[in-house]
Parts: C-alpha cells; structure tokens; sequence
C-alpha cells in the first residue's frame, strides 16, 4: 500500500511505502527534503502537516508536544497514515544545503587501477551529510589545509561517502592515500560544496563529459537519475589515456542496461598496444562535436581535468550550447 505525499510550496508530489518514512521516499524519488541526521535527533527533518496524518514506530526524541500540537513532524520518522499535504522546504541549489563537518572512517580502501584509489568513508551512525548528485567534500588536514573530492556515490545512498581519488605526482596528500592511509583510520571532512549538480527541472537531453577521475561526480549523478526515474536522454562520455585508465568501465556500460534512455561512449587519447582498442580515438569534447554538432536543445556536465573542461566549453558554445547549460567541475590541483 502506498500514500501519495504533495509538498504544498512547490507542488511536488511522491509516494510513500507502507515500510518507509516521508523522507526515506522523498529521497528516493529524488525530492529534496531537509535532513541531519536521520534518526529522529537533530530536528533537521521537521515540517509541517497540512493535511493528512502520520504515526510513528518509535517516537523520536526531537519532536516535542508542542510540536505535535501545531501539526509538526519529524519527516525521517513519520510514517503515512493517508495521503498527505505538507509544507517543507526544499534544497534544489546547493545553497539551499548546510555545510557541516563530520568525523568519519575509513570503510574500505582499494586499488581500481595503477594510479585510481577507492575510498569509502563510514559517518557517524547518529548523522548525516545531506548532498547533492554530483557535489564534492573537502579533508579537513591536521595543517589546517583542505582537500577536496567528489562524491562517487548518489544522495539516496548516504550512509557512506564514496570517493575516487587519482594519485599525483608530487602530491602530498594523495601519495600518502596510495602509500600510507589504512582502513579504520579517522578523518574529519567538510561538505557538501560546489554548484556542480544534476539540474533537475530541466527536461533538457543530458551529455555527461568525464575525463579520468571526473568520472566520479558523473556516476552520482547518473545513479541518482536512475533511482528518481528521470526520463531524459543521457550519453555518457569517457576520455581516457589507455584503456586501464576507464577504472570502472563495467559500471558505465551497466548503466546502459538499465536504461535504455543511456548511451555510453569512451575515447582514448593514447591507447596501448596491448588494448587493441577499436572505440573512438582523440579528445572527449571533439568525439562529442563529432556526434552533436548543435548543441543547442542540450545540457552539458562536464568534469575531470581543467584543459578538458575549458577547451569544450568554447568549442561547445561555437556549437550553440548555451553558457548557462554548461554545468562544470575542473579538478584544479592545489599548488602547495
């Protein structure tokens, strides 16, 4: 049995399960709720009930009687009785998310490819990092400097941080990842940040650009549009050196089978011998030109590296892409 839930500010409108909370559906589908912490705690979560009525299987610990007395829920609990209006804020910029810092630990640690580190950051069970598809986090550095990467995994999935990070030479920080950091050590970490996030309200046919490690925000992005049903062409692009270098190329050409709406294409600039590579050659954003010479009906996400992203955004607005539907992330390295 389901429950149709209607946010009376902006019309949006979801289902609920009779096993899960307002919110745990509204993230599902993609609505953008506020949360903290998710168990009833912080209060993040609360908003109002216009119409309808909710229970709840434990009664969390933020809502006071007052509360309930004005109609106030605690939408990470509250579970649907009946349909239901109500009235909530949404985050739809990246704004409209607070910036917290949280401790975490290292969960899993593992090598995808000769200079590609997996990292997967357990928070607090008692907490929560609300992002956006496609946003990125900063280390928090004993030094007082900052690193930052983005976020692998989709915001449905947020038990977890998921990050990709590329080994560069000279770097202090990621030779260390590569070298010294061991699972279970601890780290403090900053986020969300950055306007690099999967516009939701346009119905605009979607490129995504990814070069190397840019790859990252892109799998958010399209495993949140998967989990929201957004029904917009998407074509993935992946520039790479070698073929070594598409580190989780089974998780690309999966996504184009569950979806028929996504393509996927990858492009080595400088293949190896021992590829035998037979796909597309040459630069990412001049394999895509080749493909849609008017960019006019589309919206670009372009992430990876800076050369990469400038280059296409001036062939792409030669193409007819509008300036404000270039969406872009340029993994700029820090100079210290």
């Amino acid at each position: 049995m389901t429950n149709r839930v209607k946010i009376e500010t902006s019309g949006h409108e979801f289902t609920v399960n009779d096993d899960e909370s307002v919110l745990d559906a509204a993230i599902r589908q993609g609505v953008h709720l506020p949360y903290g912490c998710r168990n009833g705690k912080c209060g993040k979560c609360k908003g109002k009930v216009v119409q309808g009525e909710v229970f709840y299987a434990e009664e969390p610990s933020a809502l006071s009687e007052a509360d309930k007395a004005t109609g106030m829920a605690l939408f990470c609990k509250a579970q649907t009785k009946t349909d239901l209006v109500i009235a909530s804020r949404e985050a739809e910029t990246g704004k409209d998310i607070e910036v917290v810092k949280l401790p975490c630990r290292l969960e899993e640690l593992e090598k995808l490819n000769h200079d590609v580190m997996y990292l997967k950051l357990k928070l607090p069970e008692t907490e929560r990092m609300q992002f956006l598809a496609g946003q990125y986090i900063d280390f928090l550095l004993p030094d007082g400097k900052h690193r930052s990467f983005s976020i692998a995994n989709p915001p449905h999935d947020d038990k977890y941080i998921e990050l990709h990070i590329r080994h560069i030479a000279d770097g202090k920080f990621t030779t260390d990842v590569f070298a010294n950091m061991q699972v279970k050590q601890m780290f403090r970490i900053e986020g969300p940040h950055g306007n690099f996030y999967l516009r939701e309200k346009s119905n605009k046919p979607i490129i995504f650009m990814a070069g190397g490690t840019g790859f990252a925000p892109i799998k958010g992005m399209v495993e949140h549009a998967l989990k929201a049903g957004l029904e917009r062409p998407m074509h993935i692009y992946w520039g790479a050196r070698a073929l070594e270098d598409l580190y989780m190329d089974d998780v690309a050409q999966r996504f184009t089978k569950l979806n028929p709406l996504i393509r996927y294409t990858s492009v080595l600039s400088n293949s190896k011998d021992e590829d035998n590579w037979q796909g597309r050659t040459g630069w990412v954003h001049e394999a895509i030109l080749e493909d849609y010479s008017d960019l006019s009906g589309h919206e670009v996400y372009a992430a990876g590296p800076p050369a990469m992203v400038y280059a296409a955004e001036d062939a792409f607005s030669a193409a007819g892409l509008a300036k404000e539907n270039y969406i872009s992330d340029a993994f700029e390295f820090n100079k210290d």
